[in-house]
């Protein structure tokens, strides 16, 4: 569901960025999905429909790269700032913590989510929280599904942080998010360990100088090579061709 002005948006290579303040966003809304698009999600989005609906249609797109980014800037000649899932993660605990509201987890293993629990109660102590670790698989069952969305309509959240890598988390919100009764539903993917502290997000040194990627592709080279490297040829290609109008788009 979107609920946001058009005017906070920027059409990047065919897909709604958000573009303005959070502090403007009605987040007691009913229901709304928020995901991330960065050079690696919309290359594999490219290939994958399903994953593409998922990014076009939600109801706020952050743009979590400095490749989506440059893209504005030079396609649109519209300078947007960097939005990371931890920084919308970080934003949302805040506003629950100033609203006294609860918050879901779906996603990770049980180690990680009680590093979670344990590190809100400090940080967020107004804040009530829940989880669930869902089977580590590819697909679930129905019976599994439903476990995973009766836990949540149970706990009735006014936001639900889903972590199960992209796409499968993005596409699974969108499919189950009919099912899910309330709350602000946000895909943030590699958040979950991060603020565990299981995984280490690079410092504000690397964040401030647009380098949080190669931060990571330094503590995980094997890992992130192909993410950052392969598929950052790819989007450059995307670029160039959306650029050039290649792909039958009008930019200029």
């Amino acid at each position: 569901m979107k609920l946001i002005r058009e005017e906070d948006t920027v059409q990047v290579m065919g897909y709604p960025v958000f573009k303005g303040d959070l502090a403007r966003v009605d987040w007691s809304v009913a229901k709304m999905t928020v995901n991330t698009i960065n050079q690696y999600s919309y290359c594999i989005a490219e290939e994958d429909p399903g994953f593409k609906t998922a990014l076009k249609e939600s109801g706020i797109l952050l743009p979590d790269g400095v490749g989506i980014t440059l893209a504005s800037r030079w396609l649109n000649g519209e300078k947007i700032n960097k939005i990371a899932g931890a920084d919308i993660h970080q934003y949302l605990l805040q506003y629950l913590q100033e609203t006294g509201g609860r918050c879901f987890y779906m996603g990770s293993s049980e180690q990680v989510l009680a590093k979670i629990v344990e590190r809100i109660k400090k940080e967020y102590p107004k804040v009530r929280v829940a989880t669930y670790s869902p089977p580590y698989k590819t697909t679930f069952s129905a019976e599994e599904n439903t476990a995973i969305i009766n836990a949540i309509n149970a706990f009735s959240p006014d936001v639900v942080f889903v972590g199960m890598t992209a796409p499968k988390q993005e596409k699974w919100v969108a499919q189950n998010q009919d099912l899910i009764q309330k709350g602000v539903i946000c895909s943030i993917g590699a958040v979950f360990d991060f603020y565990a502290g299981t995984v280490q997000r690079p410092g504000k040194v690397w964040q401030n100088l647009g380098l949080e990627w190669l931060g990571r592709f330094v503590k995980e080279p094997r890992r992130m090579f192909r993410r950052y490297f392969y598929y950052g040829l790819v989007f450059a290609k995307y670029l160039v061709a959306y650029k050039t109008d290649k792909k039958g788009v009008q930019v200029d």
